[in-house]
């Protein structure tokens, strides 16, 4: 468990230096032959709707003015965390991909990490596109050939094995079909291509949760959805095997991060783009109900030092795109020994 005292420790860009590079609007597609951006084959789909992708837009829109011109501790570490995982292979990645959440914490954290060549920074949001290509501009570090390109991940608008590498931090729990949008994520790699994505686990906010529940119990008689549902550490390595991904890894990181208050909590959330995305959510908020939540909140999970606590489970998955260079499991009946012969050999070792 990692503690973070302070978010808002943040320090400015540098000086700004142009750079040549390429920014692409897309219509996005998915691989059943559906459209996006609104179209009438994606209102179409059979599949569950839980959460509001024109919200999440808007979101994610405010949270790129938000966070403009400033660096979040939290943000940082999880993405430094999953881009450790590149130091840990031996291969160079020349093509990669990079899918939504935290876009300007991996552009500006990669330091070569990767042997990246070409990158590709899409998003949902034309704002924090804007925002990465701005921040991109003004950085010293050139080195790599980037592209900039509006997209959903449920659609994903990239050719099949076309990437070496695809990294999401913090993006994909937002998505409806998130074993769809990785199996397009497992097309779109090259074989022995990379798959890196870190998603908040259902253990993130546990505290905002039980204070929301006992809050709306209070003052309205019932529970309303405040918080979205997220998944389970469980479920993680049934949706790299459910995506056929080749060596599926998954582990997982609690950060407990402090606040002031529960406001300045929400005020994080508007800056990460992690509020409420519900499709089926209300609307209104009562304000009775909003102060019972900050008072719940400080009087059930305050610290001796003033702050409040906030929990974020990270769970981090590595899979790979299938290669025959790759450890195969053997054809069952293929064995020579048998465990019965191994018996009587150590059997009678203590």
């Amino acid at each position: 468990m990692r503690r973070i005292n302070s978010l808002y420790g943040r320090i400015g860009l540098l000086k700004r230096k142009p750079e040549k590079t390429t920014f692409l609007a897309s219509l996005s597609f998915s691989t059943d032959g559906g459209y996006g951006g609104g179209g009438e084959s994606q209102q179409n789909s059979s599949r569950v709707k839980i959460f509001d992708r024109d919200l999440k837009r808007v979101h994610r829109d405010r949270a790129a003015w938000l966070s403009r011109n400033k660096n979040d501790t939290f943000v940082d570490a999880v993405a430094e965390n999953l881009l450790d995982r590149l130091e840990d292979c031996k291969k160079n990645f020349p093509s990669a991909l990079c899918l939504g959440g935290s876009l300007g914490a991996v552009q500006r954290l990669l330091r070569g990490r990767g042997g990246i060549e070409k990158l590709i920074m899409m998003d949902t949001s034309h704002d924090m596109i804007k925002s990465c290509r701005d921040a991109q501009e003004d950085s010293v570090d050139n080195s790599i050939e980037t592209s900039y390109l509006v997209g959903d991940e449920e659609f994903l608008p990239i050719k099949e094995n076309s990437v070496d590498l695809i990294i999401s931090s913090l993006g994909l729990h937002w998505t409806n079909d998130l074993p769809g949008s990785m199996i397009q994520c497992k097309l779109a790699l090259k074989p022995d291509g990379l798959f890196l994505a870190a998603i908040l686990g259902g253990e993130t906010l546990k505290e905002l949760r039980i204070a929301c529940t006992l809050a709306h119990m209070e003052r309205e008689g019932g529970i309303s959805p405040r918080l979205s549902p997220l998944a389970q550490v469980r479920d993680a390595g049934n949706l790299l095997t459910r995506a056929g991904f080749s060596l599926p890894g998954v582990d997982v990181d609690e950060y407990v991060v402090k606040y002031k208050s529960a406001l300045d909590l929400i005020e994080h959330l508007r800056a990460m783009g992690e509020t409420n995305g519900l499709l089926q959510r209300n609307k209104i908020l009562n304000r009775e109900t909003a102060l019972a939540t900050a008072a719940i909140y400080d009087s059930m999970f305050a610290t001796e030092d003033g702050t409040i606590p906030a929990t974020f489970q990270v769970i981090y998955m590595t899979g790979w795109r299938e290669h025959s260079s790759h450890p195969q499991a053997k054809r069952r009946g293929s064995a020579t020994v048998s465990f019965t012969d191994i018996q009587k050999q150590f059997g009678g070792q203590s």
